[in-house]
């Protein structure tokens, strides 16, 4: 303790990190970038139906002030002054969407109801209030499925020859971005319809909320987001870098519920309750591009993964879009002031890392913590022969199969828990190996080696079998905090804040741990034409679509 007490030499940072599974709130030395406290609650997510997911919103905003609160808490034992905390940055969960009330504050939607998956017999309605649904205000999560008749009912209106929508947006139309979940609410929530029809709506993704929120809500909250969230809305023109009014006609989306989009770096607000009221909010990002600059890739060429519920491999592209022929995104990767140059990167999403190895525990109840899963693969060290493809809600990068779902193959009299634990790993690398190959096929520049962050590079059998299946090394900074850091750097660089200079030779040097490939080239070659043998053989399952009712 005594330690960290000496450490404090400067100005100090928060950062809000809010994702799907959890909050957290980080104060780091702005200096060294030394994470001094944190404080982190578990979020809950709503499954009223199979593929549907749901937060709500006010537990999520609960959440930070109790983050925020209980970090205050734990400086003041370390002797710590909070008054040295100069600014905040907020890191998010992208595209889950939040409807809410700028007269009440409070979020829009009761409960709704959609189809299990593509492909459910289920016929969809708003379930009116008193059903057992879901609880009021929940947001509509990135990983929802609800949206699949939607995306095909918005795709037959885009001509073959010109895909406006991604040239504009860098995005394929998907069930995954906020356009078509905001049109799935405009279209099924009769209480989202009247709040438009009378100017009450607010539409934001959850930095929107959260910045709204705690600027002040119904009294004077900023309705802002940054370019890197808005990039993933598909309503955002990422070379105008503003709202593009023919994306929101072709999505019926009203322009005026939509939020200011601003740099990932300056003063939106200041915060106007709790421990830290008068510090400014200054700097926001989409988490993975927080990631990105805590991973300080800010030179062309460089990348990074983030091991999280999902996987996100990003590659700075500088100041040039690149537009993938390989299924990759092509998205903001930051802005760091309101006139700094804007920077892109490609983006290869996994849907489902974390998620299955929080799948085996909940659902098939074979571990009962999380960490429990690198005993479990470290007791065979081998997935002997089985191959487990977690395409729950279908594909993403670079398939973009909705048609997919989770398969587990290969099993035989001798397959067990064990080796179960060890292919859901390796799918983990398998995918990230996936969205390499696309990469280095896009840029032309094969990686030398991978930057990783996240939660799950904890997990040392993980970190080796990535570097096995991908033959490059892996790197791993000491300091895994990563987004909270990007969203940190991007609050205390911010003008009129100060306190984080990003030249290149200020930022701290961060000490790595490397992992080496240790198998030989064709059986880690091998083990990954097996793997794509087992995703042929997720394809297809869903083949008939329900049609999706608007209300009764």
């Amino acid at each position: 303790m005594a330690a960290a007490k000496k450490a404090v030499l400067g100005p100090l940072v928060g950062a809000v990190d809010q994702g799907t599974s959890s909050t957290r709130f980080l104060v780091f030395n702005s200096k060294t970038a030394e994470l001094l406290s944190h404080h982190q609650v578990e979020i809950k997510q709503e499954f009223p139906r199979e593929g549907w997911v749901e937060q709500d919103p006010k537990e999520i905003l609960q959440s930070v002030y109790e983050c925020i609160e209980k970090t205050c808490e734990k400086l003041g034992q370390l002797n710590i002054d909070i008054s040295n905390i100069k600014a905040i940055g907020v890191s998010n969960q992208r595209e889950t969407t939040v409807v809410w009330d700028k007269v009440t504050g409070e979020p829009l939607y009761n409960a709704v109801a959609a189809p299990v998956s593509p492909g459910s017999s289920v016929p969809v309605a708003v379930v009116p209030s008193g059903s057992s649904v879901p609880a009021a205000g929940a947001s509509s999560v990135w990983l929802d499925l609800r949206t699949q008749s939607t995306v095909e009912n918005l795709s037959k209106r885009i001509p073959g020859n010109n895909n406006f929508v991604k040239s504009k947006t860098g995005l394929p139309l998907s069930t995954y971005f906020s356009a078509v979940k905001l049109r799935w609410l405009l279209d099924n929530v009769k209480k989202v319809q009247e709040a438009v029809e009378e100017n009450r709506a607010l539409f934001g993704t959850i930095d929107s909320w959260l910045i709204w929120s705690l600027t002040g809500g119904i009294h004077g909250g900023v309705h802002c987001t940054d370019v890197t969230n808005a990039s993933r809305t598909m309503l955002f023109n990422i070379h105008s870098l503003e709202w593009d009014k023919e994306l929101c006609e072709f999505f019926g989306i009203p322009m005026e519920i939509l939020p200011n989009v601003r740099s990932s770096s300056e003063i939106y607000g200041l915060m106007k309750a709790g421990a830290l009221e008068g510090v400014p909010i200054s700097g926001c990002l989409g988490d993975q591009s927080a990631a990105l600059v805590g991973q300080m890739c800010f030179q062309d060429g460089q990348a990074k993964n983030t091991y999280g519920t999902g996987c996100f491999l990003l590659c700075n592209t500088g100041h040039k879009c690149v537009f993938s022929e390989h299924g990759l995104l092509t998205t903001v990767a930051y802005k760091l002031g309101r006139d700094k140059p804007v920077y892109y990167a490609l983006e290869g999403s996994v849907a489902i890392a974390g998620a299955v190895i929080r799948w085996l525990r909940d659902n098939l109840g074979i571990i009962k913590s999380s960490e429990e899963i690198e005993k479990l693969a470290k007791e065979v060290g081998t997935s002997y022969g089985c191959y487990f493809v977690p395409a729950f809600s279908g594909l993403y990068a670079p398939y973009w199969e909705p048609s997919a779902r989770g398969i587990i193959c290969g099993l035989t009299q001798f397959t067990n828990k064990c080796h179960i634990a060890f292919a859901a790993l390796e799918a983990v690398c398998f995918q990230t190996r996936e969205i390499l190959d696309a990469m280095n096929r896009d840029c032309g520049i094969p990686l030398s080696h991978l930057q990783v962050d996240g939660g799950m590079t904890s997990n040392k059998i993980l970190m080796q079998l990535q570097a096995d299946i991908l033959y490059i090394p892996v790197v791993k900074p000491s300091m895994p905090e990563t987004t909270a850091l990007g969203a940190a750097m991007a609050a205390g660089a911010a003008e009129g804040v100060g306190v984080w200079s990003l030249e290149p030779e200020d930022l701290s040097a961060v000490t790595m741990e490397r992992f080496e490939p240790q198998i030989n080239a064709e059986e880690s070659e091998i083990r990954y034409s097996t793997w794509k043998k087992a995703v042929m053989k997720s394809i297809g399952w869903v083949t008939t679509q329900s049609p999706e009712s608007g209300i009764p």
